[in-house]
């Protein structure tokens, strides 16, 4: 297989495009970087079609060299068929060579082997060539029969023949691929309750059955769940007597012979010892994988979601972390996330001073200036809640609130990271600290929690931890790549997410800047323990630099297009320093008029033509973003420099380091509440989405208990996956369709 070729053919590219591609990834470059300062050689791949290439490849390779590896071990055992070798090249799924490979591997003992070692395969081999259409099949087995080889009779001897056969038979790769195909198409996944007596939240599966091939993700894993806490029992399901048919079609070739009653009697042999429970594993296993893979897509785009939601900018904030025995943590942060002070305040049971607790906050808001409460949705927050709405209410103060998502918080407020940041705080405190500063910068703050803790996802501790890890690495290295962080306030949590720097060269950046002081050129990353060259490359454009001595530090300009970058600005007589002015709004202007005159059309060269051709003149006046495509390609051919490249340089010079997140969905703010009695259906509100899961997203409407909008109630047209209509962090418009008061559930709709 050319894997070249075959990626060009999946992801519908060029040859040269992949191959400049690959060599890319093969010389250590971070996708990151290749995706943003390599889109000359990559035709403008994005980051998330160069991931899915990267792991394409590797999956490619892994089967070139798997596939070289059966060979070896084929001919090895001198077995080895130029028609074999063929097939194995062949292949295109790594499934398939190991069904080639199947007939040749090294087996434990077995019946099959058994058998062979007692001398039986040659009328295994008459049996399996159906010839003989007169006779007793116990007269062929007679010569056979040696009480040494543990043979005592021709009934001994056919059983022994048939084991061979039957193992022949299961490991066929066609036939294995015929079979895996029937129970794929027909079979079913068949569910019931290890005790029908017991309460528990699999009761919907206590007698459940779902086609193999219909049956959604989300249900394989709550399954796969129920499964492994010993509360159901699973089994895949087909029609046995259609595979033994379909089997039966394939080996009897001659119907007269007088083998058939036996064949028939060693194909169902096969099937039910050998290939059902192989292949209701292999099932098993390739749902599993395929929720698996799904699960993580889920989780990964809702993480992206998350961290992409835009910082609140200026926020003075007081922050609660709700309780109800210990108390309520409070902690008071100024505009950059810095702590200004921190107290605890008992409005919840069992002391509910409420009292205590307004006279506390009002102190606070008054010497602070606070305009943000902040407050955590874990346990106590719905009556902390209502305090802190009563108590705004009852100043009057120009104050909102807003319920921040405490995922993860305890687990970062414990961890050994938050003990090297501030040793002197307790556990709560730091938990406190870190909700307010999820709303000033989510980015910077949920970086320093593991992924899979801040609970975006669905199932995140049944799935393969290290295909999830892998995934939400990746996403997290996306997003701050995306956005860019400030070399001079970044945490060592954030600067370990950009391109090529590991959190030990974090740790040495850290410690360069406290020993050095603020860093004023990029070329300084250069002088840091451990970042060398290469690194340098790596991450350089990604590393922001506010008040540097160079103003195109504070871009995503990468250093080694400085050269460039000056060279235009020169031609467009622009100073460098209004780049950190704000930015140069009116460039691509600039630009145009500098080559106005080579693009300018032609006049008409006589009065006779002139009608038509000013006309014509006049709607190319009027197309002055195609002058601007051609003026571009000129400037980039005088500097030397790709234009996809140069696209980006005048991107960042007309509005410096622009953060994408400023198009995210902004934060709800709240400044009443809501009691889940006040509901009712039928009732209209706005609400933020919390969670998309496979079969619908959790919407909070302000209450304590987030509602439901099921995939079937988000769209008047036919959608796949609820991400085609939402994603975390969107602000939408519902309708209450269902109130559970027992249970304290409430479904929504999105068809207004």
């Amino acid at each position: 297989m050319n894997i070249i070729e075959q990626l060009a053919k999946e992801f519908e590219l060029r040859l040269p495009q992949v191959e400049n591609t690959v060599a890319l990834i093969d010389e250590g470059n971070t996708i990151p970087f290749i995706a943003r300062y390599r889109k000359e050689v990559t035709g403008g791949l994005s980051d998330v079609t160069l991931r899915d290439l990267d792991e394409r490849l590797t999956y490619l390779r892994n089967l070139e060299e798997r596939k070289e590896e059966v060979i070896r071990l084929i001919e090895e055992q001198g077995k080895l068929t130029d028609e074999l070798k063929a097939k194995i090249i062949e292949a295109e799924v790594l499934q398939r060579v190991e069904d080639l490979y199947k007939p040749y591997k090294q087996k434990k003992t077995t019946r099959a082997s058994k058998a062979k070692a007692r001398g039986l395969e040659p009328l295994a081999m008459t049996f399996w060539a159906q010839e003989l259409e007169e006779g007793a099949v116990e007269d062929l087995a007679q010569p056979f029969i040696n009480e040494e080889q543990e043979v005592p009779d021709a009934a001994a001897a056919i059983t022994g023949a048939m084991d061979i056969l039957a193992e022949m038979i299961s490991d066929d790769p066609e036939l294995t691929a015929k079979i895996r195909e029937k129970t794929q198409n027909s079979g079913l996944i068949v569910t019931e309750a290890a005790d029908p007596e017991e309460k528990t939240v699999y009761e919907m599966y206590y007698e459940y059955q779902e086609a193999i091939k219909k049956i959604p993700n989300h249900r394989i894993l709550a399954i796969n769940r129920g499964e492994k806490e010993k509360k159901l029992k699973v089994k895949v399901t087909v029609l046995v007597e259609e595979m033994e048919q379909l089997l039966q079609e394939a080996v009897i070739t001659n119907q007269r012979s007088i083998f058939t009653g036996l064949l028939q009697e060693t194909i169902a042999d096969a099937y039910k010892r050998l290939m059902a429970p192989s292949i209701e594993r292999e099932m098993r296993n390739m749902l599993t994988e395929r929720a698996e893979l799904e699960a993580v897509k889920v989780f990964a785009k809702n993480t992206e979601k998350l961290l992409m939601v835009p910082p609140v900018k200026g926020a003075r904030i007081i922050s609660i972390d709700p309780g109800y025995r210990t108390g309520c943590k409070v902690a008071v942060l100024n505009e950059t996330g810095k702590l200004l002070a921190y107290t605890t305040v008992y409005p919840t049971q069992p002391r509910n001073d409420v009292a205590g607790t307004e006279a506390t906050l009002k102190k606070l808001v008054d010497k602070y200036r606070i305009n943000v409460i902040v407050i955590g949705n874990g346990t106590g927050s719905r009556e902390t809640e209502e305090v802190v709405a009563g108590f705004i209410k009852k100043n009057g103060l120009d104050i909102s609130y807003t319920i921040v998502n405490e995922a993860g918080a305890s687990v970062y407020s414990a961890s050994k990271l938050a003990t090297e940041e501030y040793p002197d705080l307790d556990v709560t405190t730091r938990g406190a600290m870190s909700l307010g500063r999820r709303l000033q910068d989510p980015l910077a703050e949920l970086v320093k929690i593991p992924t899979k803790s801040i609970g975006v996802g669905q199932y995140q501790h049944d799935i393969n931890q290290g295909l999830l890890e892998t995934a939400l690495d990746n996403v997290v290295e996306d997003c701050v790549n995306r956005v860019g962080v400030d070399l001079n306030t970044a945490s060592p949590s954030l600067l370990a997410h950009v391109a090529g720097i590991n959190m030990g060269i974090a740790k040495n950046i850290v410690a360069y800047r406290e020993e050095q002081g603020s860093f004023m050129d990029r070329k300084e990353l250069k002088k840091v323990s451990k970042l060398g060259e290469k690194t340098y490359k790596q991450c350089a454009g990604f590393m922001r630099i506010s008040e540097g001595s160079n103003p195109l530090d504070a871009t995503s300009v990468h250093p080694e297009s400085y050269k460039a970058a000056e060279a235009m600005l020169k031609k467009l007589k622009i100073d460098k320093k209004e780049i950190i002015r704000g930015g140069v709004a009116d460039i691509e202007q600039k630009i145009s008029d500098l080559y106005a005159d080579q693009f300018k059309p032609k006049k008409p060269e006589t009065r006779a033509k002139g009608l038509a051709a000013l006309a014509e003149l006049s709607k190319k006046k009027d197309n002055p973003k195609k002058n601007l495509g051609k003026a571009i390609e000129k400037l980039s051919q005088e500097l030397e420099i790709g234009s996809m490249t140069l696209r980006d340089i005048i991107e960042e010079i007309k509005k410096p380091a622009r953060d994408p997140r400023e198009n995210a969905p902004a934060v709800v703010f709240r400044n009443d509440v809501r009691s889940f009695e006040d509901l009712e259906e039928g009732m209209e509100m706005m609400g933020t989405v919390r969670n998309v899961v496979d079969f619908g997203a959790f919407v909070d409407i302000g209450v304590k208990n987030d509602g439901l909008v099921h995939i079937s109630q988000m769209s008047n047209k036919f959608i796949k996956h609820p991400m085609d209509a939402v994603s975390v962090g969107d602000t939408v418009k519902v309708k209450i369709i269902q109130i559970d008061h027992e249970k304290q559930k409430i479904g929504l709709t999105m068809k207004l």
